[in-house]
């Protein structure tokens, strides 16, 4: 007997809805809410059981880097990575998208968008809390005593590269390059890590694995969360080239167009529509500044980071009310005005930023600016980055592609 590939599909969409509920109802007890928290007047109330989920009595501060792939994201993260009172996790919604999703699907049907947001909303939660053995519902294979050796870039987070969740040969003050610290640490401990998440006083994830703010707006409702939200975009033609250098399989039909000067006839457009609809879609909410958001928002654009990297670091603390640790001043001073040859590595965060931020106009064709521009044309004119209007436009250095524009926090 043969089966459609709609039945297929159908049964797999099943499949992953029961894993999905599956988790949710064995690990419930690790953030289920208080009863009647959301009453006015309890919200500094504890549960007197006293769930793993305790209310957010000492206000830290929980901040999520909303991004896409390409973006800028790695960098910004390193700006929390950077302080020593925060802990920093690098998409671990990783787990959550390779363990449900599955791949012959991409994630892009609605049924994919809405299992992969639930449970990553619900692995925010915890992770927030510093729990992190929730995580493990997502790690394959399991950890064995909850410790493993598949955490997606642990050596992106510099808290899970130290003492005393690593304890590496050499001075105890040795910060390990990502490259080594798997194989200097050995398996994480997620008890000890933890330990070292609840000892700071901040917590900050990055993600590009979730598509827009408003998929957010239960974490930022969430009376228990003091979670702030830095929504970091860059112009779509900036990530199409980066994106198609970077990702040179996937995006092998944009390269051949740039190659030959034909537009292949079967290009995936949705490889750059579907960022700018999110971007269109998220930027339009929190400019409308509605009242959720109120004091729990800041968009930046990567370019004027890139531009003015300390000065816009300032405004993001400033946002943000956490002090600005040395340690992050220090970073910046050494990683954005590197030598270009030090950055090869494709998630790499040592660049000349400022000569980053426009280098993508030198890297595609005028006819490929030219249809990204009609595609994205909104959101666009939304952020402030202008048309090239010839191959001219486009290729003098001399010539900002970028509006001064002031993207204030809504406070």
């Amino acid at each position: 007997m043969q089966c459609s590939w709609k039945a297929v599909l159908l049964l797999a969409l099943a499949s992953i809805a029961i894993q999905y509920t599956a988790i949710r109802t064995f690990t419930a007890k690790s953030f289920h809410a208080c009863p009647g928290l959301t009453e006015t007047g309890l919200a500094e109330r504890l549960c007197e059981e006293g769930p793993t989920f305790s209310y957010n009595l000492s206000r830290k501060t929980h901040v999520l880097i909303l991004a896409t792939t390409r973006s800028g994201s790695s960098f910004v993260g390193q700006l929390f990575n950077q302080h020593m009172d925060v802990f920093y996790l690098f998409e671990p919604l990783y787990h959550v998208q390779n363990t449900l999703i599955p791949r012959f699907t991409q994630g892009k049907s609605p049924a994919d968008r809405r299992v992969m947001l639930g449970a990553s909303r619900d692995l925010l939660r915890s992770l927030y809390d510093c729990d992190l053995y929730f995580l493990e519902n997502y790690i394959k294979p399991p950890p064995i005593n909850h410790t493993t050796d598949r955490v997606f870039r642990r050596g992106a987070s510099r808290v899970l590269c130290s003492r005393p969740v690593c304890d590496p040969p050499g001075s105890p003050d040795l910060v390990l390059e990502e490259g080594d610290c798997v194989r200097k640490c050995g398996l994480l401990n997620l008890t000890l890590a933890a330990e070292a998440c609840r000892e700071r006083s901040h917590v900050a994830i990055k993600t590009v694995r979730v598509p827009e703010v408003n998929d957010l707006r239960a974490l930022v409702e969430d009376p228990r969360l003091n979670l702030k939200v830095i929504q970091l975009v860059r112009d779509p033609r900036g990530i199409l080239a980066s994106r198609s250098e970077t990702f040179r399989d996937t995006y092998r039909l944009w390269r051949l167009w740039y190659g030959t000067g034909r537009k292949p006839y079967n290009l995936d457009v949705t490889q750059l529509t579907t960022v700018c609809e999110d971007f269109s879609s998220s930027v339009s909410t929190g400019l409308m500044r509605p009242s959720w958001l109120k004091g729990k928002y800041m968009l930046v654009r990567y370019e004027d980071l890139a531009r003015n990297p300390m000065k816009k670091t300032e405004e993001i603390y400033e946002f943000l009310g956490i002090p600005l640790d040395g340690h992050v001043a220090r970073w910046i001073q050494n990683n954005t005005r590197g030598d270009p040859t030090l950055g090869k590595h494709k998630y790499g965060t040592v660049r000349n930023s400022a000569a980053t931020a426009e280098k993508w106009r030198f890297r595609l064709s005028y006819d490929i600016v030219a249809f990204a521009q009609n595609a994205c044309q909104q959101v666009l004119a939304q952020l402030g980055y202008k048309m090239a209007n010839s191959e001219e436009e486009l290729k003098n250095p001399a010539l900002s592609l970028v509006e001064e524009r002031d993207f204030r926090p809504f406070l």
